[in-house]
């Protein structure tokens, strides 16, 4: 009898270990990782000619390696499977800030895509969105989606610059969900100024901001700031952010929402 490779779910959950590890140390030997891991050669080649195929990481003769940093902290192939279960409790308080019949604004984070599944349910909503992804996952819900365009970049699955910006200017929303790729002492940033642009005026927008943002996204800066965190009505976060930096925030007059995810 062949021994059992897995749930699909335990594959995965395997394959974004490997991620993570050859992430961390740039480098890693195949045999090595295979090692770590505790399965066969075979398996692991198998792991990652996955991971390669979506463009995960590159895998040359005998070892696997990583994109580099700035690659791996913005494109959203990297992002949608990392704290999905911190993602999933997130967005039942995301939800509950919702109200039928109204305007939405969603950002194109990946921490948002599971409150996006929620919306398909919300009576009478019309949402506006930079995102393609976020279009595709309201694909033959009621949701009235209005998407927002200029141009496109693959690593986000959305648009963004000065066209996006002026449509922004022409239409108003009750409230507007938006992410943070880095957060330092209530200060925001992001990788593509396009991208710090296109938050701002989603700020702007609407009548009222939540911003989503788990505890990885804290004590991290990047290329562009585009302000702080004060235009914000709400965070919603999880209880391993750092106490300092959640403290920051609710000393500029925002509301903070905790999950905890302790058991």
């Amino acid at each position: 009898m062949r021994p059992s490779r897995g749930s699909e779910a335990e594959v995965e959950e395997r394959r974004q270990l490997v991620l993570r590890q050859v992430t961390d140390e740039g480098e890693v030997r195949i045999g090595d990782l295979a090692e770590r891991l505790g399965v066969s050669l075979m398996t692991m080649h198998r792991d990652l000619d996955n991971l390669q195929e979506r463009q995960l990481l590159r895998k040359r003769r005998g070892v696997a390696s990583a994109f580099p940093t700035v690659t791996v902290e913005s494109a959203l192939r990297f992002r949608e499977h990392s704290n999905v279960a911190i993602k999933e409790a997130m967005a039942e308080a995301l939800a509950d800030q919702v109200t039928p019949g109204g305007t939405v604004l969603v950002d194109c984070g990946s921490t948002l895509f599971p409150l996006v599944r929620r919306l398909r349910e919300v009576e009478g909503l019309r949402l506006i969105t930079n995102s393609l992804r976020v279009a595709y996952l309201l694909n033959g819900s009621d949701v009235q989606v209005t998407l927002l365009g200029d141009r496109y970049y693959p690593d986000f699955e959305s648009c963004a610059g000065p066209e996006t910006l002026r449509q922004l200017e022409r239409v108003r929303a009750d409230i507007a969900f938006l992410t943070a790729t880095s957060i330092s002492e209530g200060r925001l940033f992001h990788p593509i100024r396009e991208y710090a642009d296109n938050k701002e005026a989603y700020v702007r927008t609407a009548e009222r901001v939540v911003l989503a943002a788990d505890h990885s996204k804290f004590g991290r800066t990047a290329t562009y700031a585009y302000g702080d965190v004060s235009g914000y009505d709400l965070l919603v976060t999880d209880s391993a952010a750092p106490a300092d930096e959640v403290r920051s925030i609710a000393d500029l007059g925002v509301e903070v929402c905790t999950v905890d995810l302790r058991e």
